[in-house]
Parts: structure tokens; C-alpha cells; sequence
């Protein structure tokens, strides 16, 4: 049963929230972080679709971007602009309803436009302004509208508004997706708070995802570089909704310092065992929420697969049946077929050995040694399909390293959303 029509789901009027949704945690407030939201106009409806983050003096910033040939212009500038400042980041401006990707020097020129206003509003170099733009591609962001809001916007900041930006960015989300975690970094606690956007075009490649994180611990931009890396490797890049990467993705971390634990500028330090730990969590539950919101989905699925030669094999299979369209309309239909897991796995053209594969749906075991299991109860696995959540493991019998993925299935409803994304 469909969720009710929900204000919550603002991306386009009318869609239900998805039935995996995950609340939004109670955030709190990262030292050295100000946020405010308003209404520029990127969409004909009531919403607010502009955000700005200001960050304190000496707060570093560090991201990971799309690697799509075809990268946005916010894209571009980020890049540029970190290394320009070598991670330096005050302020951050997203704009949900237009991604201005694919709009050449137009596009370039609006965001140095805004980043240019925002830099003066609040008083710091330009490159230190990242920015981000989520929408159509191949149009180019109306920046005055932006531009409008500005004061408005520098009026407004408050650093508890981090629900408000979450539902500012969305674009066919359902739920706005938040994460929060608290660790010790040198005996004092420090905090991470992250948002993300993100519904269909998911299978990020570091899908229209943007994620924003923010701590205030003393960081380094090579550390928290080296760490971010690190983190989406087993977040981000592990999930996928439908195969498409986006021109727009980007994830970036910001550290304030203002936390008063000591400074971290190695990021083999073991100081950061806690803090390494507390950033990936907030990441797989931000990249997880990513999927549990995907377009149309009624089921989160877990895949892991192990016995593989090595970690990129295992994640080649498990993408492969991830993204594996006759895999996901069984899972939407509760079809417990299992055998299009077998033909998902033996087309990703990686090492398996056929005598001894074998295939689990949670407890239960379809197949084993290379055949259907002895022990397979079609009436066990049926029951089983009708889960919500469901967890798929497969073992290609060839090594010892292993991986997990996390999709959901495909319905009518993706077509949907698709089919009239612009109208």
C-alpha cells in the first residue's frame, strides 16, 4: 500500500513517501555552522529551493565528485576552487530545480556570479565558496534569482536548520535524509551532521546525489580528503538505484575545528580510529537512505557476495546483479526467481566457479555446490520475498574477498516519475 501525499515529499507535488522512508534525526548544531533556506523560484511550486551554509573562519573543506564526462558546472568550480585554496571552505550555495550541467560558459558564469555575491555578502575569497545545483540538465541556472534571495538569506542564518535544508534540496525525494553521529577525537567529543539528496539517477561513480557533511573537529584538508575517499569507497559508490551516474554528484566535508579537540594532520593517526568509524556510518546511512528512496521502490535489498578474487571482483558481481533489471521486477513482484541471480552473476564477467556457487535469500538457501539446494522450500522463500527488507548472499566459490551492495527493486513507478520528469 502506497504511503499517503505527504507535504514532506516537495520535489513534485503529488508524490507519496516511499514506504522504506527513514525519519529525520534530531540533528543539533555543529559549532561553526549557519544555515538558512529560501524560496528563489527554480520551481513553478510553493518551495523552497536555495540554501546557503556559512561556515566559521578556518573551517577546511574537502569532496569527492561525479567522474561522469560530463560534469556540471558547479562541478567544475568546486574543483578548481579547492585547489586553488588548498580545502579552504566559509560558505556553501545548493539550488535544487536546475543542475546547469551541459550549459558551457553560460553555466560557468553563473555560478561565478553567485559564488562572487556570496563571497562579498560574507566577507571571504570567492574560491572559498563551494556550490551545487541539482535539476534538468541543460539548462542554464536563472542566477538571479539566486541573487535576490541573498540578503535574505545572510539575514536568516541559524545553525539548527538543518531539516529545512535537507527538504530545500530534494528533487524527487519523498523524505528529506539526514545523519548525525558523535565521537571522541583526544578525549573531546566531536560531532558529524551530513544531509543528502538523492531518489533516481543513483549509482554514484566517486546519483543526482549531493551530500554535505560538516564536524567540528580540527582536521586538515589531507586528512579529511584521505577520509572522505576512503569513506564513500563502502558508502556511496555500494549503492544503486537504477545504473545512471548523474553530471552533478558531489559530497563534500567541511571542518570547523571549533569542537577544542586537538588538531589531526595525519590520517594514519590513531586519534582517528573513533572519528574514521563515526564518518562512515554517517555516510552508509545517508548513501542507504539514497536507496530506500529510490524511484518507486517498495523494497531495500541488500546483496553481498563473497568467495571473489578480489574486492573489485566482488563488487562487479554484486553491481551487475544489483542493477540487473529482471533481478529487480522479481523483487518488486515477490517472484522468488532465484535463477536470475545466477544469470546476474555469471554475465559480470568476473571469476565464479559454477560447482560451488550458492545463493542465499536471508536464512534460506536456494542453491549450493553449483544446484539447487536440497533443502529449497519454495513456499519458505515466497513468504520470505514478501519482506520489505531482504538480503541476498552469494558465494562464487574463486577466493577469499567479498563486498556488499545495497538497491532496490524497479516498479511501474519509476516509469513514472521518469516519464514526465520536466512536465
Amino acid at each position: 500500500m502506497s504511503a499517503p501525499t505527504s507535504p514532506a515529499a516537495p520535489g513534485k507535488p503529488g508524490l507519496a513517501i516511499s514506504p522504506l522512508a527513514a525519519p529525520f534525526p534530531e540533528m543539533g548544531e555543529i559549532k561553526g555552522v549557519e544555515i538558512a533556506v529560501a524560496r528563489a523560484g527554480f520551481y513553478k511550486h510553493e518551495r523552497d529551493d536555495l540554501v546557503l551554509f556559512r561556515f566559521d573562519e578556518g573551517t577546511a573543506c574537502a569532496g569527492v565528485f561525479t567522474q561522469h564526462a560530463v560534469g556540471s558546472a558547479p562541478v567544475d568550480w568546486c574543483k578548481a576552487a579547492l585547489a586553488a585554496t588548498g580545502g579552504e571552505g566559509r560558505a556553501l550555495v545548493v539550488n535544487a530545480g536546475c543542475a546547469n550541467a551541459f550549459t558551457g560558459e553560460a553555466g560557468a558564469e553563473a555560478v561565478r556570479r553567485i559564488t562572487d555575491a556570496v563571497s562579498a555578502e560574507l566577507g571571504c575569497r570567492a574560491e572559498a565558496v563551494m556550490a551545487a545545483s541539482t535539476g534538468v540538465i541543460g539548462v542554464v541556472l536563472p542566477y538571479g534569482k539566486a541573487l535576490d534571495r541573498l540578503q535574505e538569506l545572510t539575514v536568516s542564518l541559524d545553525p539548527g536548520k538543518w531539516g529545512q535544508a535537507a527538504r530545500a534540496i530534494m528533487t524527487t525525494d519523498t523524505f528529506p535524509k539526514g545523519a548525525v553521529a558523535e565521537v571522541q577525537i583526544g578525549g573531546v567529543a566531536v560531532r558529524i551532521a551530513g544531509i543528502a539528496k538523492g531518489s533516481g539517477m543513483i549509482a554514484p561513480d566517486m546519483a543526482t546525489m549531493l551530500g554535505f557533511v560538516a564536524t567540528d573537529a580540527n582536521l586538515t584538508p589531507t586528512v579529511m580528503q584521505a577520509l572522505l575517499k576512503e569513506g564513500v569507497a563502502e558508502t556511496f559508490n555500494a549503492v544503486t538505484v537504477d545504473g545512471d551516474t548523474s553530471t552533478n554528484d558531489t559530497l563534500l566535508l567541511f571542518a570547523t575545528g571549533r569542537s577544542g579537540a586537538p588538531q589531526v594532520s595525519d590520517p594514519a593517526d590513531p586519534a582517528l580510529a573513533a572519528f574514521r568509524a563515526g564518518l562512515k556510518g554517517v555516510l552508509l546511512d545517508l548513501a542507504q537512505q539514497l536507496v530506500r528512496d529510490g524511484e518507486g521502490a517498495t523494497k531495500f535489498m541488500e546483496v553481498r557476495v563473497s568467495g571473489a578474487t578480489s574486492v573489485a571482483s566482488a563488487y562487479k558481481i554484486a553491481r551487475t546483479i544489483c542493477e540487473s533489471p529482471l533481478v529487480k521486477t522479481a523483487i518488486a513482484g515477490e517472484d522468488a526467481n532465484w535463477g536470475r541471480i545466477v544469470a546476474a552473476a555469471g554475465r559480470a564477467g568476473e571469476p565464479l566457479d559454477r560447482t560451488k556457487l550458492a545463493i542465499r535469500f536471508g536464512d534460506l538457501i536456494a542453491a549450493e555446490h553449483g544446484a539447487p539446494s536440497p533443502t529449497y522450500d519454495e513456499a519458505a522463500m515466497s513468504a520470505y520475498m514478501k519482506h520489505a527488507e531482504l538480503k541476498i548472499a552469494v558465494d562464487v566459490g574463486v577466493g577469499e574477498a567479498q563486498a556488499t551492495m545495497w538497491t532496490c527493486d524497479l516498479t511501474h513507478g519509476y516509469i513514472t516519475i521518469n516519464g514526465d520528469y520536466r512536465s
